[in-house]
């Protein structure tokens, strides 16, 4: 059973379209990715499943009712973060837990025991009188997080919930996010950190408001790239990249941290083409060169070149 359900889902703001004829389906209880980088149109199309922007064209069934017709029932069914972590921070930790369960209706015994969850998975039992502004930024996520699905809707929108936290803060929130969707809360989530993708279920790829793949992790890293790639780590990678572009060997061609993706054609013969190239400068130096699985990003790379 689908929870969200996208027909050709467009917004234009005057001349602009900011999202294209979108269409894709989250099944119930699903974590489901949408990437693309930062003006892509994952907001926009957020904040019309959420009913907040009425579509230009198409519609959108969020938990079974209309983005169009229906927006007002939209909203009592899902819950919503984005990265600004939706809180206030001049008001305590408890006193912005009981302000959005207000919103959501809750009071008496129901949200005296919604708090204290909020409170738990939040690690913040004890701390209920302290200013939200003095929080940690990955504490004040998860209190983020807990506040938005304090009512327990159907369905979360996260809108880029990790952008500007740390690593280890990161990986905790995506434990959090996986607890919900066993709980069976389907999760739909923006980012462009395309490692955290690999959290989710199925995905799209968004760019320039139209989706150009969609898939599980795996399809997207098996089924999009056909041509080898070869990781090179080496000095000067910056040098190193300036001088394989030319090369009619290579395909395209990145830059990932200290190392090289490189995505090989059928002029490609073994790797003492690459030292070679490399031959008549003396500051590259090849540490290794490695064939590897495609990640996420490979592929994202990848189709916004041949898009281009």
């Amino acid at each position: 059973m689908n929870s969200i359900e996208v027909n050709n889902l467009s917004k234009k703001f005057g001349s602009f379209t900011a999202v294209d004829k979108v269409s894709f389906n989250v099944k119930e209880g699903q974590i489901f990715g949408f990437l693309g980088a930062n003006g892509a149109g994952k907001s926009t199309t957020i904040r019309m499943l959420c009913g907040i922007l009425e579509p230009t064209e198409g519609d959108a069934f969020v938990a079974g009712f209309s983005v169009k017709k229906e927006s007002d029932k939209v909203k009592k069914n899902i819950g919503y973060m984005s990265q600004r972590f939706s809180l206030y921070n001049d008001l305590t930790v408890e006193e912005n837990i009981e302000f959005f369960g207000g919103v959501y209706g809750l009071e008496g015994n129901l949200l005296e025991e919604r708090e204290k969850w909020v409170l738990k998975i939040s690690q913040l039992e004890g701390k209920e009188k302290v200013l939200t502004d003095s929080l940690p930024g990955g504490i004040k996520q998860r209190l983020a997080l807990g506040t938005a699905v304090i009512h327990k809707p159907k369905i979360l929108f996260l809108d880029e919930p990790t952008s500007g936290v740390d690593p280890i803060s990161r990986r905790n929130f995506w434990e959090l996010i996986n607890d919900l969707s066993q709980e069976g809360i389907t999760v739909l989530v923006t980012t462009h950190y395309l490692e955290e993708a690999e959290y989710c279920e199925n995905l799209i790829l968004i760019n320039a408001g139209k989706l150009i793949a969609q898939g599980t992790p795996k399809f997207l890293k098996t089924n999009y790239i056909q041509n080898p790639i070869l990781e090179i780590e080496c000095t000067n990678v910056v040098d190193a990249m300036s001088i394989l572009q030319n090369e009619n060997y290579i395909e395209e061609i990145s830059i990932f941290g200290n190392s090289i993706h490189a995505m090989l054609n059928e002029n490609f013969t073994d790797n003492s083409q690459i030292y070679q190239s490399f031959s008549n400068n003396s500051e590259i130096a090849v540490k290794r060169i490695d064939k590897i699985v495609p990640t996420l990003e490979d592929v994202f790379i990848h189709l916004l070149e041949k898009g281009n």
